[in-house]
């Protein structure tokens, strides 16, 4: 489509057409929005490594609330209350991937523990650069790109939204998945009626194991990426728990000397202590090399779509339309914002990087903003490599600031700092360009919407500070509750380029199975992920990859399939989000302090009477009512 064409595109609310849009009723509820599924999405993210996208669910609950209940009639007021939600998620994500990383590093290296100013501020540098960032930038992505650059998730949103002028009864499938979510998740982690963790070892083959989190997010996570992520998941978990753990294991009974990095013998480790010692190590190769590999099979696309931005944004500069539609926030403004930013980093202790820190977040910042914000346009957010593009700028950093000798723990906690920054501008910036796009079609002011993520983003980074602290203290980043794996793999990076205090044989052991998946045609992060991830996480994801699979296999009406795939999304979305809040409460009650022990404890009154075998009944109960919610979902003609 060229300029003209997009031009004459007309959305689904005239331009000239006023109704309520950036209301104080949008703005509260978007805020809390952010909030919920920024923590929510935190909590979800250390644990299993994956955050959903908030869009969808945050836009169905508006329609819920301000259509449902309160009996208002705007699609613009519920596209805010989705932008602003939405932005929350992201700067969760990016925040996630990177900043545990410094709570590790207390607990293993004797750092002290990262204060809660210093981790609102990288997250607000973080968040608010990258929705400044994407400004300039749509025009030429959203406006002059129109059926060029699909953007999936930002059209889907504008579909629902539009759908849901007809009605808002899918936000009842999204209140009862977070209902259950949450009941299920108090029941067993709160109560603990019966164990969330379950597993049995394989008689007759020694060291090998079979387990499952029977928990509601891991079964919505499966539903939602389908069976073909899920199985790459497991299938890397097969081979570390049916392959590589019992191959260490039989081979510990004819070594007897001690392996880096564990201090005793093999023989003297179970399954459980060969995949913390070296189990997790390949898979943080693999997982680093998919990463790296995602970016380097991405760099001739980086690079054109980085000059086609470029080149658009030249097309429009000085473009000026008093159209409501085409209002976006002042350019001018927006520049003097980014520049004070970089400067207040540079200059100032609380996003510890100095000079040379400012000026690779500057360069990198805008350089990957501007990839981000197309590239989910092509391939959508989920394939959007920002853990690679996190990985490379790490890697780069750790090299230039080891070169200058800013070094040591100082050097390690600034490459980190700088990772963030730009992992937090990846996210929002590819976030925003699907939020816009959703916009675009549905009539929004890009103005208004701009303010939006950046209320959003604000939001979520004064929250997301307490959520990792909290979480930190109620059971430890790294530990099993909350894995963390992409801050654990960034950990690793950097202190393999600081300090070469790694059991590198392992990492290329990793990269050398990432390797060989590769060659194989198999999507390499998943099935990476799922190597470096206990099988435990791996079962549950894939009992929701099947359900949603057997669906989509139906001979019914394409239409009904994909109606039901949207009811099963919604549900799962709400498990998602509902066991993720009940964590965060959780977490609360873990430190808060009664006769001696803590609240949690004193809850945890059910010593998991009903066993491993009742979990498995409940996480069935469970999986039935995600195929009524799917399968078996009545979908109006």
């Amino acid at each position: 489509m060229n300029k003209r064409q997009a031009q004459e595109f007309k959305p689904y609310i005239a331009a000239d057409r006023v109704m309520p849009e950036f209301t104080p009723t949008a703005i509260i509820i978007g805020i809390i929005m952010s909030v919920v599924f920024g923590a929510a999405n935190a909590y979800i993210g250390l644990r299993v490594g994956m955050t959903i996208s908030a869009s969808i669910p945050a836009a169905v609950i508006s329609m819920g609330i301000i259509r449902g209940i309160m009996k208002r009639d705007s699609i613009l007021e519920n596209n805010m209350v989705q932008t602003i939600g939405s932005a929350g998620e992201s700067l969760a994500a990016g925040a996630i991937f990177t900043l545990p990383a410094l709570f590790i590093w207390s607990q293993e290296l004797g750092m002290a523990e990262p204060s809660l100013i210093r981790i609102i501020v990288i997250s607000l540098a973080g968040g608010i650069l990258g929705a400044l960032l994407m400004l300039p930038l749509r025009k030429a992505l959203i406006v002059n790109e129109h059926g060029v650059l699909p953007y999936p998730e930002g059209t889907a949103c504008a579909e629902v939204l539009i759908a849901g002028e007809t009605g808002g009864t899918k936000a009842k499938t999204v209140f009862s998945g977070l209902g259950i979510g949450s009941l299920f998740k108090f029941i067993t982690d709160g109560i603990k009626l019966f164990p969330s963790e379950i597993e049995w070892a394989i008689p007759g083959y020694k060291g090998a194991a079979i387990g499952m989190d029977t928990l509601p997010a891991l079964l919505g996570v499966g539903f939602i990426v389908g069976p073909k992520i899920a199985a790459y998941m497991l299938s890397g978990a097969v081979l570390g728990w049916f392959v590589l753990i019992p191959l260490m294991t039989h081979l510990g009974q004819y070594i007897p000397d001690i392996i880096y990095p564990a201090t005793v013998p093999l023989s003297e480790l179970d399954y459980w202590g060969l995949w913390s010692n070296y189990i997790r190590y390949i898979g943080a190769g693999a997982v680093a090399f998919g990463g790296i590999l995602s970016l380097i099979k991405s760099l001739p696309l980086i690079i054109r779509t980085f000059k086609e931005a470029m080149g658009g944004l030249r097309d429009t500069a000085g473009a000026t339309s008093t159209l409501r539609t085409e209002e976006d926030m002042s350019i001018k403004g927006a520049f003097i914002a980014i520049l004070a930013i970089v400067v207040f980093i540079g200059i100032t202790d609380f996003i510890p990087v100095g000079i040379p820190g400012a000026l690779i977040i500057a360069i990198f910042g805008f350089f990957f903003a501007a990839v981000s914000a197309r590239l989910v346009g092509l391939v959508g957010s989920s394939n959007n490599p920002v853990s690679g593009m996190t990985i490379a700028t790490l890697l780069i950093t750790s090299i230039i600031f080891k070169s200058i000798g800013f070094d040591g723990e100082a050097g390690m906690i600034g490459a980190l700092a700088v990772g963030s920054v730009i992992c937090i501008i990846s996210a929002m910036a590819g976030d925003m360009s699907q939020d816009l796009k959703t916009g675009f079609l549905v009539g929004a002011t890009p103005k208004k919407q701009q303010y939006g993520e950046l209320i959003g983003s604000v939001s979520a980074a004064l929250v997301i500070g307490f959520v990792l602290i909290l979480l930190n203290k109620a059971w430890g980043f790294g530990s099993a509750e909350l894995p963390a794996p992409q801050a654990t793999l960034m950990k690793l990076v950097i202190e393999g380029v600081m300090s070469g205090n790694l059991p590198w044989a392992l990492v290329f052991m990793g990269v050398g199975i990432g390797i060989f998946v590769e060659l194989l045609g198999i999507q390499i992060l998943p099935f990476a992920v799922g190597l470096y991830l206990p099988i435990h996480l791996s079962t549950p994801i894939m009992l929701g990859g099947i359900i949603r699979g057997l669906l989509e296999k139906r001979k019914e009406n394409e239409d009904t399939i994909r109606r039901k795939v949207d009811g099963g999304v919604l549900f799962s979305s709400g498990l998602i989000a509902g066991e993720g809040l009940i964590g965060i409460l959780l977490a609360v009650l873990a430190i808060i302090p009664v006769g001696g022990t803590t609240l949690a404890d004193k809850v945890a009154f059910g010593n998991y009477a009903l066993g491993q075998w009742g979990s498995l009944v409940f996480f069935g109960g469970l999986a039935l009512l995600l195929i009524k919610n799917s399968f078996l979902a009545k979908v109006e003609e």
